[in-house]
């Protein structure tokens, strides 16, 4: 085995500082099994608390998280500090840097590079913006990550991506070399867990994510309104939390949807998600740009028939067209699926049962498995 410096950004500091045990704690269960040794550098963080993160007692016995004390703006110098710090003691074989906008990652793997000459993989999980932005600061990421990926990738040796289709055509459009770039996917899913429970439908659509822009919430709650004129009474889940929260509140009372529309808040852990799934018909995925979505192959073992607008992953899960549906960012377009689908008993089961054959692949203990593996081989 070796040992590795991961690099990571505010939303897996935030995870571990919550103590909510999420995606990127559920990850590094299994993840540290394959190395001796395992430091975190991440920025600095004001959620949760610091104590989550002992430093004398590591996560697993083998993992080390580092938060900057400094503002992020300068994270690229304490990165270089603390990462030289780590190399003197610990002598890290590799570093995998997970990047995006405004490239504080990429900046400090650069600068730690230059001083160790320790090879690093860049992590591209979420292009801000593409396919599609949501607000101007995702159309300038979007701009800026164009102009400046293949100067960021030029050091590394190689770019992991974690959709096989989406995310490659944009970096080797802005000049990254395709055989720098590897798909290895970045969902996991526990099977023993997300998987059909024959539990009584009540919701009709649910949606699991993030209350903020990119997830085109706001599409979901248009479309609940244009379905009540329409009649429909449909149930709709929307488990998660977020900056929105407060704007989605109002329009759900100012379109008198309180009857159709229940704002869940987040889900303690992914027991729960599971149920929740379990007892909806319909997952609603209505991002505008994505890494994955997780949720989507979630919802897929659990048996849940899925409408998801085309980012990240999703065009790779379904473009045969039998597992779920690609659908377009249109409150309108949304809404018609949806009522297409639960009127129409022999596609549902087509997706339901279409998701169930695919998920396999992100099995959680052998995709990670496959993961270290792959990065592992980049040493030899």
């Amino acid at each position: 085995m070796a040992k590795l410096l991961m690099i990571t950004g505010l939303g897996s500091a935030k995870d571990l500082a919550s103590g909510k045990k999420g995606a990127f704690y559920n990850t590094l269960e299994e993840f540290h099994k394959y190395w001796d040794r395992i430091d975190i550098i991440s920025p600095k963080t004001y959620i949760g608390s610091i104590s989550n993160l002992p430093k004398a007692e590591p996560l697993f016995g083998n993992v080390y998280v580092h938060i900057s004390p400094w503002p992020l703006i300068l994270h690229p110098f304490w990165f270089l500090k603390k990462g030289m710090e780590i190399y003197k003691e610990q002598k890290f074989d590799l570093m995998i840097v997970h990047e995006f906008p405004p490239f504080y990652n990429g900046i400090g793997a650069r600068l730690l590079w230059l001083k160790t000459k320790v090879p690093y993989v860049l992590e591209i999980h979420h292009i801000s913006g593409y396919p599609k932005a949501a607000n101007p600061k995702e159309s300038v990421y979007r701009i800026l990550m164009g102009w400046l990926i293949k100067f960021d990738a030029s050091k590394a040796t190689a770019v992991r991506v974690v959709n096989q289709k989406q995310t490659l055509e944009f970096l080797v459009k802005a000049g990254v070399p395709e055989n720098k770039i590897t798909y290895i996917p970045s969902i996991y899913i526990d099977l023993n867990m997300f998987k059909p429970m024959n539990l009584p439908k009540e919701y009709d659509l649910i949606f699991i994510g993030r209350l903020e822009p990119n997830k085109g919430i706001v599409l979901l709650i248009e479309a609940a309104k244009k379905l009540k004129v329409q009649g429909f009474k449909l149930r709709i889940l929307i488990v998660g939390d977020g900056s929105l929260k407060n704007y989605c509140e109002s329009k759900i009372e100012n379109w008198k949807l309180q009857d159709n529309v229940l704002l869940y808040g987040w889900a303690k852990d992914s027991q729960e998600v599971a149920k929740l799934l379990n007892q909806s018909k319909i997952l609603v995925m209505s991002s505008f740009n994505e890494g994955g979505p997780r949720v989507v192959v979630e919802a897929m073992a659990c048996g849940v028939p899925v409408l998801a607008t085309p980012v990240g992953i999703v065009p790779d899960l379904l473009k045969n067209g039998l597992e779920g549906e690609i659908v377009a960012w249109e409150a309108n377009y949304i809404a018609h699926k949806a009522i297409e689908l639960l009127n129409s008993p022999d596609l549902y089961q087509k997706y339901s049962q279409g998701g169930l054959e695919i998920v396999g692949q992100f099995e959680k203990k052998a995709t990670i498995k496959d993961y270290a593996e792959k990065l592992q081989n980049l040493l030899k």
